[in-house]
């Protein structure tokens, strides 16, 4: 029986162990210093070279140790996004255009779920930073206090998105809850509404813009608003069963949700209930999702530039990367801002 090449028994006993840097090295016939710059800086190796190195990794099945590499140079390349669900798109265009921004410029991107929870942001932040990530995302202002701590004695960028507060962790880029409130109770007041009705999750920042609503509704003389506090994540189901609520009583004459996906459920109960829309029930939504224009009647909502949003994160967590040093780095405090979109529902 032939006797195996030197090549097939190194790609034979690389398989049958956790495969190295050097395995792949002895199967391309190159130094592991020549496999480290394909993998990690190809533009300084030879086509040819990174050809055979290439092939040699599909053949041993080694999975480059990014963070190994990152640790020389205290860099990992990796950023960490924590939002609260991903139920709906709402965050879509943010994430979308964070990762494209990131990405481009070499960066990879950890996405991690907190359902809401901030006991479960501060369990994900510290598994989190064990990786050491370059830099940490997370959506809206509202920490425990051993994650604010965590996170400062990290020393490692981190933006907070899709809110303000005056006092950051580090930078903050979005846009203020308790304006939009205000915005839509004067928009909808100017239009005439006299019987308010309100469902929310139990999201913070939604709260907020929901409270911050039946606030300035008072300051109108508009008191004892119905307010219903449905369990997270927003369903179509939660909206009808909101607006069920909402319908016991005194019917009000619009019903404001905090998102877009509340307030189609409750577009569907008043259709179930033959209700016509504005005028037995008016509805308005927050996020302008993608289908709020395509209901039946279509949906008027709060946009928000998710993108605008996204792209910005990038940029600030890209610049603060390239500051030499902390005295050249920028304090970033950011408002995209938001529009009131004025369709059929109301």
């Amino acid at each position: 029986m032939a006797r195996k090449s030197e090549r097939s028994q190194s790609i034979e006993a690389a398989r049958t162990s956790s495969v190295t840097l050097i395995d792949v090295a002895r199967v391309a016939g190159v130094a592991p210093m020549t496999v480290s710059r394909a993998l990690h800086r190809p533009e300084l190796v030879r086509e040819d070279t990174a050809r055979k190195v290439r092939e040699a990794v599909r053949a041993t099945g080694y999975v480059p140790n990014m963070l190994a590499g990152g640790l020389a140079s205290s860099k990992s390349r990796l950023i960490a996004i924590l939002l609260p669900t991903i139920a709906n798109s709402i965050f879509a265009d943010t994430v979308q255009a964070l990762m494209d921004g990131l990405t481009a410029s070499g960066y990879q991107t950890l996405l991690g779920l907190t359902g809401y929870s901030t006991e479960t942001e501060e369990q994900l932040v510290e598994a989190l930073l064990g990786r050491r990530p370059d830099g940490i995302v997370l959506a809206g202002t509202n920490h425990t206090r051993a994650t604010i701590d965590r996170l400062k004695k990290a020393k490692i960028p981190v933006v907070e998105i899709w809110d303000l507060t005056e006092r950051p962790i580090d930078m903050v880029i979005g846009f203020s809850h308790e304006k939009v409130g205000v915005a839509v109770a004067r928009h909808l007041l100017a239009k005439g509404y006299q019987r308010f009705g309100v469902i929310s999750v139990d999201d913070p920042r939604g709260l907020r813009r929901c409270r911050s609503l039946v606030k300035e509704l008072a300051r109108h003389g508009k008191t004892g608003v119905p307010f219903e506090i449905l369990p997270a994540p927003a369903t179509l189901q939660l909206g009808r069963e909101g607006a069920s609520r909402l319908m016991a009583g005194e019917r009000p004459e619009v019903v404001v949700c905090s998102s877009d996906t509340l307030a189609q459920g409750v577009l569907a109960e008043a259709a179930s209930r033959g209700l016509h829309v504005p005028s037995d029930l008016a509805v308005m939504g927050f996020g302008d999702l993608s289908t709020a224009a395509h209901v039946c009647p279509a949906l008027s909502t709060v946009r928000v530039d998710g993108a605008t949003i996204g792209r910005n994160t990038a940029a600030a967590l890209l610049a603060r990367f390239a500051a030499p040093s902390d005295k050249d780095r920028v304090a970033v405090r950011m408002d995209t801002g938001f529009s009131i979109v004025d369709r059929e529902s109301a």
